[in-house]
């Protein structure tokens, strides 16, 4: 198999009560806060996935949530943010990973994507290591001969 899979959640198969293992809230993000998230994305992860979740922050109902702790951002997650059915991206602050965030805010955005009408979700441009964090999660099928939405669509400009 390819080093990046794109993968495919049947959400009738998702136990959504795993994420309550998490002992942080979790919270979608109203417009206010979006700067806050957006901020914190970029200081601990990237400007790609910043940008991926301004797309998910400035709907009229947000397809990103936050974890926190005492009013501090520690992990973010969205979907419906580079395509329609897409999980992504995910991120938990290195000093809490361990804690189940990942586990919560997955789950919060696959139940999401379940209440909003879908039966499967895609998970992106995973790599061999991160297949492992959502094999435990929920089951995933890699999608074999996938069009890499991520490779093909993205163009870096001048």
């Amino acid at each position: 198999m390819a080093s990046n899979y794109d993968l495919l959640v049947d959400l009738y198969e998702v136990d959504f009560k795993k994420k309550e293992e998490c002992s942080y809230k979790i919270i979608r993000v109203l417009s206010p806060n979006s700067d806050k998230v957006v901020d914190f994305i970029k200081t601990n992860f990237n400007t790609s996935w910043a940008s991926e979740a301004k797309a998910a922050l400035y709907r009229p109902n947000p397809t990103c949530f936050i974890a926190v702790d005492n009013k501090k951002i520690i992990g973010f997650a969205c979907y419906d943010a580079t395509a329609k059915g897409f999980f992504g991206p995910l991120g938990v602050d290195p000093n809490y990973r361990g804690k189940k965030i990942g586990q919560a805010l997955t789950l919060t955005c696959l139940e999401a994507l379940y209440n909003d009408g879908y039966a499967y979700a895609i998970i992106g441009g995973v790599s061999e290591r991160t297949k492992a964090f959502y094999d435990k999660i929920c089951k995933v099928t890699p999608i074999e001969n996938s069009r890499k939405i991520y490779t093909t669509r993205l163009v870096e400009y001048n």
